[in-house]
């Protein structure tokens, strides 16, 4: 038994596309939440646990905060803020060069810097302080960096400002170091060697989705979804049945490909990767399904881990 023990919930906030998931995965050292270049990746908050030595971080991955319309943004806007709620730490984390963008440009990144704004405000109205990570710095030279630190600072939120790649590993060292510090005394939450809490079966969905944004990011919008039907253990390992919601009819070919190549390759690519995970053979087979409005029903939204929101 591990004696003098700190433990602390960290909630990673974040407008989407900020790199949240990728610096989660990083933090933790393992593939917790799944990354692609489509935003408003992440919908349900997934916990990624790191225990080094004496302390265990539990990193909260949440969906990123935007100016949500459907039933689905408004429970994924909800869980993100609900996600501060208990945290021992907060960490922002902001897309440096799409924020600096956003000053002068509109699209993608004047958008992104509205959505950090946002959170600022929100932190503001709250009363909360957070640590801040300012995210994708490769290519940024440091006077300018200075000059957005010494801008984000006169919010009067962050009491701490960090200066990080989460892609290649920059910075990473001095806020994990940091995180540990602060971390209060107390029990471990889960056992040493859990690295998160989600699901075999939602994990399994999720590296389904991944691929399938990953193979059709352009051409396919962002109203689809992947659910587990089916989970069963043989002899020559595990069976797996998965259903592909897309929303219009438009969509099915899609996903399809001529002669079902596309989903082929997208149900190989799972495959490798579940069987890596898992440790043992996969046999997936992959269902796609029209289900116009999926992201409306409060069943559906339950089961990847949300709360409806009216």
């Amino acid at each position: 038994m591990v004696e003098n023990t700190h433990c602390a919930v960290i909630a990673v906030i974040g407008a989407p596309n900020a790199g949240k998931s990728t610096l989660v995965n990083a933090l933790v050292g393992a593939k917790i939440s799944i990354v692609t270049q489509k935003v408003q990746t992440t919908r349900a908050r997934v916990r990624g646990i790191l225990t080094e030595d004496q302390t265990q971080l539990i990193f909260i991955d949440t969906p990123g905060i935007f100016s949500p319309r459907r039933r689905l943004d408004r429970a994924m806007v909800a869980a993100a803020w609900e996600g501060i709620a208990g945290a021992d730490q907060v960490l922002l984390v902001i897309d440096a060069p799409a924020y600096m963008a956003g000053a002068r440009e509109k699209g993608a990144a004047g958008k992104s810097r509205a959505d950090a704004d946002r959170i600022i405000e929100g932190l503001q109205k709250a009363g909360a302080k957070a640590a801040l990570a300012l995210n994708k710095i490769d290519d940024i030279a440091r006077p300018k960096l200075l000059a957005l630190t010494q801008e984000l600072n006169e919010a009067n939120v962050f009491t701490d400002i960090f200066m990080i790649s989460a892609q290649n590993g920059d910075g990473l060292g001095d806020l994990k170091k940091f995180l540990m510090e602060k971390a209060p005394a107390g029990p471990w939450l889960y056992p040493e060697d859990q690295l998160s809490d989600i699901s075999d079966r939602l994990m399994a969905a999720e590296v389904t989705r991944e691929k399938l944004f990953l193979r059709l990011h352009q051409e396919l919008p962002y109203d689809s979804t992947v659910e587990t039907e089916s989970w069963k253990e043989t002899k020559s390992g595990i069976r797996i049945d998965q259903t592909i919601y897309v929303a219009r009819d438009s969509q099915k070919p899609i996903v399809l490909g001529k002669n079902g190549q596309t989903l082929k390759i997208i149900g190989q690519a799972a495959r490798e990767e579940l069987a890596e995970l898992l440790g043992t053979p996969v046999h997936l087979f992959l269902h796609v399904k029209v289900r116009e409005g999926w992201d409306e029903e409060a069943a559906r939204l339950r089961g990847l881990g949300l709360d409806a929101v009216e």
